[in-house]
């Protein structure tokens, strides 16, 4: 048996590259969206549990709530939720309870600082913003400004002593 060499002509041998395949659109469209949703994520979560800090123009503040009370003290922070007190004061009249009917006269009324009261609570509130209805910047010369800073001055001389 005898074998014949092929004498055709054999096809030149060629590289075959591959190139890789672009980004698809779909994948960029995905990854866009993907991004957008989670930037919004941040922003609701800053302005529902953050919120801004509003300029306060005073360091202390007065709080009034839609049940009549009112408190006095730092707002440290605020949000769509809550508002966060520090170092609160409140009013207390020093008259008894009105009993049969009879109106009382006008007592006087006094600076209390929270913390002594039979509860034991610290000095922190951190109120409802529902039963918020306003907060008011104080002057450094109102008067209670003054009463809580001969307060924290009185404080500050029984400390001294001991």
């Amino acid at each position: 048996m005898e074998f014949k060499k092929d004498s055709s002509p054999k096809p030149a041998q060629t590289k075959v590259v591959t190139k890789k395949a672009p980004v698809s659109n779909t994948v960029l469209y995905s990854f866009g969206t993907l991004l957008a949703v989670a930037i919004v994520v941040v922003f609701v979560i800053y302005f529902v549990f953050v919120g801004p800090r509003p300029n306060r123009t005073t360091d202390w503040q007065a709080v009034f709530l839609t049940n009549g009370q009112f408190y006095f003290g730092h707002i440290e922070k605020e949000n769509n939720r809550d508002v966060y007190l520090s170092e609160v004061y409140y009013l207390e009249s020093s008259n008894p309870l009105q009993q049969d009917g009879q109106p009382t006269p006008r007592g006087e009324l006094s600076l209390v600082k929270l913390g002594n009261e039979l509860h034991g609570p610290v000095d922190t509130m951190i109120l409802n913003r529902d039963h918020v209805l306003f907060t008011e910047d104080l002057r450094d010369d109102g008067k209670v400004v003054q009463a809580i800073m001969r307060h924290q001055a009185g404080q500050k001389e029984e400390t001294n002593k001991q």
